[in-house]
């Protein structure tokens, strides 16, 4: 028997993926990684799909907690060099959940990686019996044939998308400075958690005896530092949002802010996470 799975990450990717496969293959099973530390518009969202489907989402998730996994990595933050939040908290649920609930039965996981990332990759699994395809390369759909297929659906993107383009958890060190503005503003209690898990960060470090380390989620600038600089961030961010509108004509207000996000830093997001 094969069996036929489909991660959403409350992505507007995903989702699109999620509503174009579901009149060609109704028995998917769509599951997420649920961390614990997502955004509240991202849980909305996913009630959103769940009532769209008529089927419930998989919640997967690694049974402890973020601070459990901190204190396992002896208070090493995740970063993009070390992606130990990735790994222990949503591919090994995810791989545990395959085979518990699979054995080794034919799996086939669809992908949203859309014709127009041709450099992009997927989280590849090393199980024999897990295939990975990807229904937007083979179909060319690109961006546009995303929000396309969420428009007709009349399904939309997440409320988060006003202010952020990327999902994952709310201190995300991909997240672009304009973003830690966003997340100020919209959610000052996680800010303030985020806050706090950089400023431990140094304190654990000296609790196991390791070499000082000043750790930022934000690249070389501390958080309460870079919310001092808000004005400063959110002038240059509207500044960029009138360079990209500039640049084509109608654009989305989505696509718009994207561009403008990616002057800030464009570089790729998690694989796994934001999709």
């Amino acid at each position: 028997m094969t069996h036929h799975i489909m991660g959403l990450s409350g992505g507007k990717d995903s989702s699109a993926l999620a509503v174009y496969l579901r009149d060609r293959i109704p028995d998917v099973e769509y599951f997420f990684c649920d961390t614990g530390a997502e955004l509240p518009e991202t849980y909305e969202y996913l009630a959103k799909l769940e009532a769209y489907f008529g089927k419930r989402i998989h919640r997967l998730n690694s049974g402890r907690d973020f601070d459990h996994w901190l204190d396992v990595y002896r208070g090493a933050l995740p970063s993009a060099n070390m992606r130990w939040c990735t790994r222990m908290m949503k591919i090994k649920p995810l791989e545990d959940w395959i085979a518990e609930s699979f054995g080794d039965e034919q799996v086939i996981s669809y992908v949203a990686i859309r014709a127009d990332e041709p450099h992009r990759e997927g989280y590849l699994s090393t199980k024999s019996n897990i295939e990975v395809r990807y229904p937007f390369r083979e179909d060319s759909i690109d961006k546009d044939g995303v929000f396309k297929i969420l428009e007709d659906a009349g399904v939309g993107v997440p409320a988060y998308y006003e202010w952020r383009t990327r999902s994952g958890c709310y201190f995300c060190f991909f997240q672009r400075k304009a973003e830690w503005v966003g997340l100020a503003e919209r959610h000052p209690d996680l800010f303030e958690k985020a806050v706090a898990y950089e400023q431990k960060a140094d304190k654990n470090h000296g609790e196991y005896g390791m070499q000082e380390r000043h750790f930022t989620w934000s690249p070389k600038e501390p958080l309460p530092l870079l919310i001092e600089r808000r004005e400063e961030i959110l002038a240059n961010h509207e500044a960029a949002m009138v360079r990209a509108a500039k640049k084509r004509k109608n654009l989305p207000l989505i696509e718009v802010l994207g561009a403008a996000l990616d002057e800030d830093d464009d570089s790729a997001a998690c694989q796994v996470c934001s999709i």
